[in-house]
C-alpha cells in the first residue's frame, strides 16, 4: 500500500508529521492531489494551541487543514460530475444532505451527528492527497488559482457570506474591525460589491501596514481611540451603514456596534469570546440589526468563484507566507503570531 506524508495537530502549539496510507475513493468520492492548503485562524485558536474538544470544533486527531484546493486524480464509483484533471476547491463540511440547513445549501449548519469537517473530524488538506465528496468539489474557473480556491474554501467564503448578510451595496459605507485575512477579504470583496467608503480598525502594525499597502481600504485606523474621528469624518457623524467584526475581540465588537448607523447592519463573523454592551443605546434606540454569519453556502461559494473570475480579482494577493508541507511547523508558528496576512502550504 502506498503512503504519503501528512500533518496532524496534537495541541500545545505543536505540529506532528505523520506517514499515512494514500486513501482510496469510495462511492461518490474523489481523490485529490493537493495543490494548496491554507491555515485559518480557527485552526490556530481551536486546534494548534489547544483542543477545544466539543461541538463543531471538536478535533478528532485527523489530518489537519480545512481550506483545501487540488486536482482530481481518481474518481470513485458513481461519480459523473467531475473528471480526472479538474482543478477544484472543496467546501470543507460534509453534511447529512437531508436536514433543513443542508437542504438550504449550508452543510456548515448540519445538525446530524454524521456532520464532518475536513481538518476537524475527517482528514483535511495537509497531506499530498485528500478524499473529498464529489458534491463538495467546485471547479475553479480558468483564471482562479489553486491558492485562490483554498482561500475561498473558508476565509473568503466567510467574508462574502457576511457581506451578503449585511446586504452591502453602493448605498453603504463599510467599517471592518480586525484586518487579519478575513478582514482583508471583507475589504476586497466589499469594494467589488459597491461599498463607497471602507474603513478598517487594526491595532497590529504589521497587519495595518499590509492593508495599507494592498490599497483595499480608504482609511486604516491603528489606534482605537482614533476610530470615532475617522468614522465621523467619513460619514458626517452618521456612522457606517454596514459594520463587520472579523476579530472576535470584545472591544472591537463593541466598536463595530457603536459606529453602526441608525437602521444599519452590524455583522459578526469573528469566532470565540463574549461581549457585553448597552443594548438600548447601541441596538434598540438605533433600530440597528445585529447579525451572525458562519462560513458560507455551497451555492454562494460557487458564486464567489465565478465572481472572482469575472472581476479579475485574486484572493492570493493577501498571501504573505508560503511553505512546503515539510515546513508546516514554521507555517503554523508564523500564523499563530497574528501579524501575517494569509499563510499557505503549497505544492506548486
Amino acid at each position: 500500500m502506498s503512503t504519503m506524508p501528512g500533518v496532524r495537530l496534537p495541541g500545545n502549539s505543536t505540529v506532528g508529521h505523520v506517514t499515512v496510507p494514500v486513501p482510496v475513493p469510495g462511492p461518490g468520492q474523489v481523490l485529490l492531489r493537493m495543490r494548496a492548503s491554507s491555515i485559518c485562524g480557527s485552526d490556530v485558536r481551536a486546534i494548534y494551541r489547544e483542543h477545544l474538544g466539543h461541538g463543531a470544533e471538536a478535533y478528532q486527531g485527523v489530518i489537519a487543514g480545512h481550506e483545501p484546493a487540488g486536482d482530481v486524480v481518481e474518481l470513485g464509483p458513481g461519480v459523473t460530475t467531475l473528471d480526472v484533471g479538474d482543478r477544484v476547491a472543496v467546501y470543507h463540511i460534509t453534511g447529512c444532505g437531508s436536514c433543513a440547513e443542508c437542504r438550504r445549501g449550508y452543510p456548515i449548519g448540519c445538525t446530524a451527528p454524521t456532520r464532518a469537517a475536513h481538518g476537524w473530524q475527517r482528514d483535511g488538506g495537509h497531506a499530498e492527497f485528500m478524499l473529498a465528496e464529489a458534491v463538495s468539489c467546485l471547479r475553479l474557473p480558468e483564471n482562479v488559482t489553486h491558492v485562490d480556491g483554498a482561500l475561498v474554501s473558508c476565509g473568503f467564503g466567510t467574508a462574502y457570506e457576511g457581506l451578503l448578510r449585511g446586504q452591502v451595496s453602493g448605498r453603504d459605507r463599510l467599517l471592518i474591525t480586525g484586518l487579519g485575512p478575513v478582514g482583508l477579504a471583507a475589504a476586497m470583496l466589499g469594494r467589488h460589491l459597491g461599498a463607497t467608503t471602507i474603513i478598517g480598525l487594526e491595532p497590529v502594525a504589521e497587519r495595518a501596514s499590509l492593508a495599507t499597502e494592498l490599497g483595499l481600504l480608504d482609511v486604516v485606523v491603528t489606534d482605537p481611540a482614533d476610530l470615532a474621528g475617522a468614522v465621523g469624518d467619513a460619514t458626517n457623524g452618521h456612522g457606517c451603514e454596514v459594520t463587520m467584526d472579523c476579530s472576535g475581540n470584545a472591544n472591537a465588537r463593541e466598536a463595530a456596534l457603536t459606529h453602526t448607523a441608525a437602521r444599519g447592519r452590524c455583522v459578526m463573523v469573528g469566532e470565540g469570546g463574549r461581549i457585553d454592551f448597552a443594548v438600548s443605546d447601541l441596538l434598540i434606540h438605533k433600530q440597528a440589526s445585529l447579525l451572525g454569519s458562519w462560513v458560507t453556502s455551497l451555492g454562494h461559494m460557487a458564486e464567489l468563484l465565478d465572481l472572482l473570475d469575472r472581476w479579475g480579482e485574486s484572493p492570493e494577493r493577501i498571501v504573505t507566507h508560503r511553505f512546503a508541507l515539510s515546513d508546516a511547523g514554521e507555517a503554523y508558528a508564523v500564523a499563530a503570531e497574528g501579524a501575517a496576512g494569509k499563510v499557505v502550504i503549497t505544492w506548486d
